[in-house]
């Protein structure tokens, strides 16, 4: 009989909860201040907008061909928490969208507020390793590209800065200028908040694996993350003598190696780090 993983179960249900309290910004404070959020789903906003199709159906149209290409590239538990957490998000939407909230107050400082609140329900997905978004998941899709033909490894922030100019571009010819300038707001509040609490995760991760068995990570490492490594001899004072494993990956390929790691060499010793940049 297979054990039960608690701790996986109360990740999906805080997943589901950070989407949550994202829809109810959005539904709540954004939307009635004439503001967006960002990535797809502003991207599904718009075309909600314009169209007067239902948002919770627009999302789901626009999220789904990410959602499957990520469960592809990223695995199985990412596709999991996904599932879970754009479900609540959408459900979310459909559901705030009814409640009659009203934030009296400029909207200046209840898009400020609405994107703060955004950042927080964003920080604890992507905290747990889920996602509600396709642009980071497309985002990591370009990096690993480059990483595979030119070996270099990239940061996603300029891939979600073009992304989300994009964006904000529509929002200004399609919607009004108002719309783009206080959902560019939304998107400076919200990346701030989730920096904050998530250690810039578009940038590039080291992970530093010291193990005394490093010939099953290196391989994965090789075969499944289609990743180089470098690997050196170290000593401990108490352990002895281990390897040191080193190897760069974008902050979603982070889970799956945290994962795998765990599976293939669970007394290893493990550090992650943030790189602003390599230099070849």
């Amino acid at each position: 009989m297979k054990k039960i993983d608690y701790k996986e179960i109360i990740s999906i249900l805080m997943i589901m909860a950070g989407a949550l309290i994202a829809a109810f910004s959005v539904a709540c404070i954004l939307l009635p201040n004439d503001a967006i959020d960002y990535g797809t789903a502003g991207i599904a906003i718009i075309v909600s907008k314009l169209t007067g199709l239902n948002l919770s159906l627009c999302v789901l149209i626009i999220f789904m061909p990410f959602l499957i290409i990520g469960g592809f590239t990223l695995g199985k538990r990412f596709l999991i928490k996904a599932v879970f957490g754009s479900a609540a998000y959408m459900i979310g939407l459909e559901v705030f969208e009814r409640v009659p909230f009203v934030l009296n107050t400029e909207h200046f400082i209840a898009v400020a507020f609405g994107g703060a609140i955004l950042g927080a329900g964003l920080s604890l997905i992507l905290r747990l390793g889920g996602c509600i978004d396709g642009s980071e998941i497309l985002a990591t899709m370009i990096v690993k590209k480059l990483n595979e033909k030119r070996g270099a490894n990239v940061s996603m922030t300029g891939i979600l800065i073009a992304f989300n100019a994009c964006v904000y571009i529509a929002a200004f010819l399609l919607i009004n200028r108002n719309s783009a300038l206080l959902s560019l707001l939304v998107y400076v509040v919200a990346t701030t908040i989730i920096d904050h609490f998530t250690d810039r995760f578009e940038a590039i991760k080291q992970v530093t694996i010291i193990t005394k068995n490093p010939e099953p990570i290196i391989k994965w490492i090789k075969n499944d993350m289609k990743k180089t490594c470098t690997v050196m001899n170290s000593s401990g004072a108490v352990a002895g003598e281990n390897k040191t494993v080193i190897c760069y990956v974008t902050y979603f390929e982070l889970q799956k190696i945290r994962e795998a790691v765990k599976l293939l060499e669970e007394n290893s010793f493990v550090t992650v780090s943030t790189i602003d940049e390599i230099i070849r």
